[in-house]
């Protein structure tokens, strides 16, 4: 402590950064015992400390849709079961988003974490789970029209009592589910992960004493909200707007609208969604945790992005969004893709309100899609059911100084791929191309990253497909003279080589030997593509993210078969 009953500095980054390798620790273990690719490979999962008063402390480094939607679901747990009603091996598992929860398929755990009789702290950690029952295999279903469809739907409820599992509720779970025993696992890695938490906490209270870390707790939280209202403060005050679209909802409402005002007033910012679409019919209705996740993420991308993630540096931060609006439903909508596709969207229009006011602060657009499928059905070679669920990564928006990174999850995804030989071990499914998409990065000084192209094809099988992806008529925008990014597509190619072209929201049953090939959005280009450097303009082209006539058409620059430059730009 310092003379003045404060915490020192050296206490402050020591506690800070044990917590952090608390979190980080936590993942590992999650990583390590799951049982899905979507976990273990693709890392679908996050995982966060709170205080005694279930407020976040440290996360790490994760999914951002998970991290700024997660305090919402240990608020919803402690208060269905407050601290009173808890004991020490207890474990709360809710999905349920209209109560703390984001879609179904992410399941959270909050356990508590007692010393000398009480909460200290809780350790919490959400999964997406390949499955979790309703109408289609996977649980993200691009027809859904209500809640009721997409999945088991649990209110917060005791998965462990006193260490011992809650056989009730699993049963529970494993009797509406596809895939019971993975679902098991998964629930079971989380546990391992919680407990890692616990463990690790509990050492750092033994360590300096409870009230000297719930006063480092406090002055973390302080901390973040100090430099973060700092940052917010540089920035010029005025209210800033952005619009921008989600292209459907599946069932036929298009051109559903976004508009995010932001004012920036001193040392605190507030963002009104007013003007945004009521809720719709189909499933990207995002509910209130998941705007407030983007919101929180993109503000934090603007200011500093080391700022620790907590508590406090959410305080400044004000979030206005119109109920029964498709950022702030009612139920019983359905909102699965909320969470994957408006979550992308709402971050589109809060970095372009930003960008007018800092606008070398703020990259174009990226894809703004998850592009999400699912593929299930019974495997052959043991006659089980199985669900398989993955996202896609496309384009990066260019920004000032650099060019958007090709081919990787953006902004609220922070997944990985399944890796081929992963997903053809694992599922009755071969991927038969994986490649970047050349040409379509937007045009700009700093060009945007490519989209992908991924095709998978059903082996010996029928399976049923879904597909919730977006971008498929937008594109991602340009910023300072940077040109969009090349909208995304899917199609399936039958076993005769005949192919069809797909909406982005669909659902699909798909024969032996059908392909289905998804190519991602591109991202959008930062600033007037007359200043690209020549070098720069002729690598894009050996390399093939470029074609000669882009480079001749857009930039400017003609470059023979060799590679070479023929004439002045």
């Amino acid at each position: 402590m310092s003379d003045d009953g404060g915490v020192d500095p050296v206490t402050l980054e020591v506690t800070r950064n044990a917590c952090i390798a608390v979190c980080e620790e936590m993942n590992a273990n999650l990583i390590r015992t799951g049982y899905s690719p979507n976990i273990k490979e693709r890392r679908d999962c996050s995982c966060a400390l709170f205080d005694a008063d279930a407020e976040m402390i440290s996360q790490a480094e994760n999914m951002p849709v998970h991290l700024g939607s997660m305090p919402f679901s240990v608020a919803a747990a402690v208060d269905r079961f407050p601290p009173e009603t808890l004991d020490p091996g207890d474990g709360v598992v809710l999905n349920d988003p209209f109560y703390g929860g984001a879609h179904l398929p992410d399941l959270t755990l909050v356990t508590p974490v007692f010393h000398d009789g009480d909460i200290v702290a809780f350790a919490a950690n959400r999964a997406h789970h390949a499955d979790i029952g309703g109408a289609r295999a996977g649980s993200v279903a691009a027809d859904s029209t209500e809640i009721y469809q997409e999945g088991l739907r649990l209110p917060p409820v005791k998965l462990f009592e006193a260490g011992t599992p809650n056989e009730a509720v699993f049963d529970l779970i494993e009797a509406n589910v596809r895939t019971p025993a993975e679902r098991r696992g998964d629930l079971r890695a989380q546990e391992a992960a919680n407990e890692t938490g616990r463990r690790r906490f509990t050492e750092l209270v033994e360590k300096y004493g409870a009230d000297r870390l719930t006063a480092g707790l406090e002055e973390i939280k302080d901390y973040s909200e100090r430099r973060m209202r700092a940052e917010i403060e540089a920035l010029p005050d005025g209210t800033y707007e952005f619009a921008d679209v989600l292209d459907d909802d599946g069932l036929g409402n298009e051109d559903l609208p976004i508009r995010a005002t932001v004012t920036i007033d001193g040392d605190e910012v507030t963002v009104d969604y007013s003007g945004t679409a009521d809720q719709t019919d189909g499933p990207v209705n995002a509910v209130f945790a998941v705007t407030a996740s983007a919101t929180y993420y993109a503000v934090r991308c603007i200011t500093d992005p080391d700022i620790p993630p907590n508590h406090g540096c959410y305080r400044p931060v004000t979030i206005e969004a119109p109920e029964a609006s498709i950022v702030n439903p009612d139920p019983p909508a359905a909102v699965v893709g909320g969470n994957l596709e408006t979550s992308q969207r709402v971050t589109d229009v809060v970095l372009g309100a930003f960008a007018k006011a800092v606008p070398d602060r703020v990259p174009a657009a990226g894809q703004g899609t998850m592009n999400n499928v699912t593929f299930g059905g019974r495997d052959p070679r043991t006659d089980e059911a199985y669900a398989f669920y993955e996202t896609q990564g496309g384009g990066f928006g260019g920004q000032a100084g650099k060019d958007g990174m090709d081919g990787v999850h953006v902004h609220m995804s922070n997944t990985m791929n399944t890796p081929a030989e992963v997903l053809q071990t694992a599922y009755p499914l071969a991927v038969t191309r994986y490649e970047l998409r050349g040409d379509t990065g937007g045009a700009g000084e700093f060009r945007g990253g490519l989209g992908l192209r991924r095709d998978i094809q059903v082996r010996d099988h029928e399976a049923n497909f879904s597909l919730l992806a977006d971008r498929h008529e937008s594109r991602p925008y340009g910023l300072a003279g940077g040109s969009p990014g090349t909208s995304g597509s899917a199609y399936r190619i039958d076993p005769d080589g005949e192919a069809k072209q797909l909406p982005a929201k669909s659902i699909h049953e798909l024969v032996p030997g059908t392909t289905v090939s998804i190519r991602t959005p591109g991202g959008g280009g930062f600033g007037d593509p007359a200043d690209r450097d020549r070098e720069a303009i002729e690598r894009d082209v050996r390399l093939g993210k470029v074609s000669r006539a882009t480079a001749r058409d857009v930039y400017g620059v003609d470059i023979d078969a060799d590679g070479g430059t023929d004439g002045e730009s």
